[in-house]
């Protein structure tokens, strides 16, 4: 790759500028899978929970499939005063309490942010509010997300950090609505959904497939605003889908108003229209690891060798680290860059 400061050669620029080391991994944690299973080996010792309670009207779906409800979030304070406030959204099968997610909030909370842990449509511990699931892009429920925390920013910087899916989501918000954020963090994020798909049907991935898939089928069918039959009897049937691309097929494609999983594919991966928005994207981070069993690192190289030389856009490329992994000395080092990032943003425009 190129000598660029968004290349994978080109990073350490960036990470001293941020007073951030190079990632290393932490033993035991070594290879992409370690990484990505270490918070599930080793629970994260986490404080009692404390958030503050915020609730957000979203709209029914275009689709019809769920109508109009709430999504619940999570407001955690700084010990001093907040130098602005990071919107925080979790991945796939993933919620407000995951303690990787959990970890970041702590890690921003830290560097003095105020952070909104959001509850995706479907997503315990809001399930009960809002029918349906959520989407790779679902700009019709983060929309008022993303004003009514600019209206918590009180005025200070509203920034975003997204864990893998929830990275991607912000993405596709802020290419729908300029200015949407001031800033992003997105970490292990997909950028190509149909190669991210094809990834994790890999054999050496059955089990994680298997495991995500257990998760999504389990909440989309306890949904209390019920399901249709035709739902219900892909689920709950003989032949419930065995791989992420079929449950899409059947759920997530027709629910978000696509015409079929190509075209939910293909108009919810963000990766072709980051190329052509960069020049009015919010500053954005993007954080890939090579080693990352789930979402191929191609998309992500590709992205930092097409962008020109002072993008909007800057991609960070490790070897190691796995899926939202990145243990290292220290802790969490992907914790470490999204705290750096973001604050340096709040600096910068001060």
């Amino acid at each position: 790759m190129s000598q660029r400061g968004n290349s994978v050669s080109g990073h350490p620029q960036l990470l001293k500028r941020l007073g951030v080391s190079s990632f290393e991994e932490r033993l035991p944690w070594l290879g992409g899978d370690l990484q990505t299973l270490r918070d599930t080996l080793r629970p994260v010792q986490l404080p009692p929970e404390t958030g503050e309670p915020v609730l957000i009207d979203v709209p029914a779906l275009t689709s019809g499939a769920a109508e109009a409800g709430q999504l619940l979030a999570l407001l955690d304070h700084p010990e001093g005063p907040s130098q602005g406030l990071v919107l925080l959204l979790h991945g796939l099968g993933g919620s407000s309490s995951r303690e990787g997610l959990r970890r970041m909030g702590l890690a921003l909370q830290n560097v003095g942010f105020s952070v909104l842990r959001l509850n995706l449509r479907g997503a315990d511990p809001g399930r009960h509010l809002s029918g349906g699931t959520y989407a790779a892009s679902c700009n019709s429920d983060l929309l008022p997300v993303i004003a009514k925390a600019r209206a918590l920013a009180s005025g200070k910087p509203l920034l975003g950090a997204g864990i893998s899916l929830g990275g991607t989501m912000l993405l596709n918000a802020c290419l729908q609505e300029q200015g949407a954020l001031d800033g992003l963090f997105c970490a292990s994020s997909p950028l190509d959904l149909a190669a991210c798909s094809g990834s994790i049907q890999r054999p050496r991935n059955r089990i994680y497939q298997r495991w995500l898939l257990q998760r999504l089928v389990r909440q989309t069918a306890s949904d209390p605003f019920g399901i249709s039959t035709t739902e219900r009897g892909c689920l709950c049937g003989d032949a419930p889908p065995d791989t992420i691309r079929a449950f899409d097929t059947a759920i997530t494609a027709p629910r978000w108003g696509y015409g079929d999983v190509e075209d939910y594919y293909q108009s919810a991966s963000p990766l072709t229209r980051l190329r052509g928005a960069a020049g009015r994207f919010p500053l954005t981070l993007l954080l890939q690891a090579l080693d990352d069993p789930w979402v191929p690192a191609t998309a992500a190289m590709g992205l930092a060798e097409s962008l020109p030389e002072r993008s909007q856009v800057q991609v960070v490329i490790t070897s190691k680290g796995g899926h939202n992994g990145f243990h290292g000395r220290g802790g969490c080092w992907g914790d470490q860059l999204a705290a750096g990032w973001l604050s340096s943003l709040v600096l910068d425009s001060a």
